[in-house]
């Protein structure tokens, strides 16, 4: 190494200028400008000086040659070469930027390497499926309601697993029997029974002679319990409105007249009946202005028969002592000792009645324990069923209580455990939850419902 060192002339006259590219050994980058060698050819240095003689420095000049350069001239040339390069790139750069349009704040981002604006909503498999679902199930409802007659047995299978919101009112009018299925009769009987019932407005709730103030007390007490945390049923038109369909209906059913929780029958009704006119949306508030006294008259009429309709198939759930509900109530408590023993046992211990909680549920069809569109969604079920209202709702509520279980169970007394059935956190429930529930319903129902010995409380 100091041999080297010391020898006046170390610097190949034949080498390059610095800065200039050099021939580099390597696997995958052969020396430049020399013939290809083969592998076999090559063979290892021996010591440092062979090593030094097969190796091309970039900087082997020799002593009188570097000093005979003008360094300086050397680096302020490249330096001013380099320099005017990059301002050339620049200029270039910034004359492309500026031939592109300017994105403002509102526009998306663009990722120019997919080709596709990164804040433009990209498809997802599981939305595009569901939306091809849709599609189809709204062809199917649309070419059974475009039968004339409609056959209703294929609707009701349809409408079992829900409807398309701008089919429903259609669909609910059909499936309660209010509209015909015969087309031809379907534009006059709507007249007609509209008409009739406003003669029972001008006969009965403006009459002033037999007007029954105790019914009506009663009524005018319930209807700001409807849904009190929505708005629109806090409007003196839509409360009028209810009052009416209400005094109506006690009227011309005396066995029964009126009893509280009907008032929350109406609600699922009015709300579909009113997506008509309101762009097929469930909405919780709208200026009443916005809409004429004819759009009023028609949902008014509308939801007044087909809430008597269902009712006709659930009156004993109203009648003296309501023989109705205390018998569902008694079916629903053999059914918990079937499905889910433990829950079942866990209330007897804590001595918590199923009339305590369960009344409820029958009395108001668990308008009070789910959201509003939920009960809509539910009520398509019951609608499509053959006594929906009267004989599914017990395996739907059983499948509801079961859903709790869990929860229900780690509640160590009374209190807790009714404090629980009376506050359920279903506010965030959507169509997903109540599919899940309609779908254990169904399975109790296939499993009990032929065989009602296994609910008899002595077996």
């Amino acid at each position: 190494m100091s041999k080297w060192l010391n020898q006046p002339n170390s610097w190949n006259k034949h080498a390059r200028v610095p800065g200039n590219v050099q021939p580099v050994y390597g696997a995958q980058h052969p020396p430049l400008g020399l013939p290809k060698t083969s592998p076999e050819k090559i063979q290892k240095a021996k010591n440092f000086d062979e090593f030094q003689q097969r190796t091309h420095d970039a900087w082997e000049f020799s002593n009188d040659e570097l000093l005979a350069l003008d360094l300086g001239k050397v680096l302020q040339d490249v330096a001013e070469s380099t320099a005017n390069t990059v301002i050339e790139n620049h200029k270039k750069a910034v004359r492309c930027t500026n031939s592109q349009p300017k994105l403002t704040k509102t526009s998306p981002t663009l990722n120019f390497s997919s080709g596709v604006p990164e804040s433009y909503p990209r498809p997802n498999s599981k939305e595009r499926d569901k939306n091809e679902r849709e599609a189809i199930k709204l062809r199917k409802f649309e070419e059974v309601l475009a039968e004339d007659p409609i056959n209703i047995e294929r609707l009701r299978a349809l409408c079992w697993n829900g409807i398309p919101i701008k089919l429903r009112p259609k669909a609910w009018r059909l499936l309660t029997g209010y509209l015909p299925t015969s087309k031809s009769r379907q534009t006059e009987t709507l007249e007609r029974k509209r008409k009739e019932y406003f003669l029972f407005v001008d006969n009965i709730f403006n009459s002033t002679t037999d007007f029954n103030q105790e019914t009506h007390r009663q009524i005018k007490i319930d209807i700001p319990r409807t849904k009190p945390l929505i708005p629109l049923f806090q409007k003196p038109e839509i409360q009028l409105l209810f009052e009416r369909i209400l005094y109506i209906w006690s009227i011309r059913h005396p066995a029964s007249g009126y009893v509280q929780g009907i008032n929350d029958l109406v609600v699922p009704f009015f709300t579909v009946f009113l997506s008509e006119v309101n762009g097929f949306k469930y909405v919780e508030d709208l200026e009443i202005s916005d809409y004429s006294p004819e759009d009023f008259r028609n949902i008014e009429a509308d939801a007044f028969w087909c809430l008597t309709k269902l009712l006709d198939g659930i009156q004993d759930n109203y009648t003296f002592a309501q023989p109705g509900i205390q018998n569902k109530v008694t079916a629903l408590k053999d059914l918990m000792k079937r499905i889910d023993c433990e829950l079942h046992q866990h209330l007897e211990l804590l001595q918590v009645e199923y009339l305590q909680f369960a009344f409820r549920w029958m009395n108001n069809l668990l308008m009070r324990e789910i959201p509003l569109q939920c009960s809509i969604r539910l009520w398509d079920t019951y609608q499509s069923e053959a006594e929906g209202f009267s004989n599914f709702h017990l395996y739907v509520c059983a499948a509801f209580l079961k859903y709790w279980s869990r929860q229900l169970k780690e509640e160590k007394d009374f209190q807790g455990v009714l404090l629980k059935l009376q506050n359920l956190p279903t506010y965030h429930w959507r169509d997903n939850e109540i599919n899940q529930i309609l779908a254990q319903a169904y399975e109790l129902k296939c499993m009990f419902a032929n065989a009602p010995s296994h609910l008899n409380s002595h077996s």
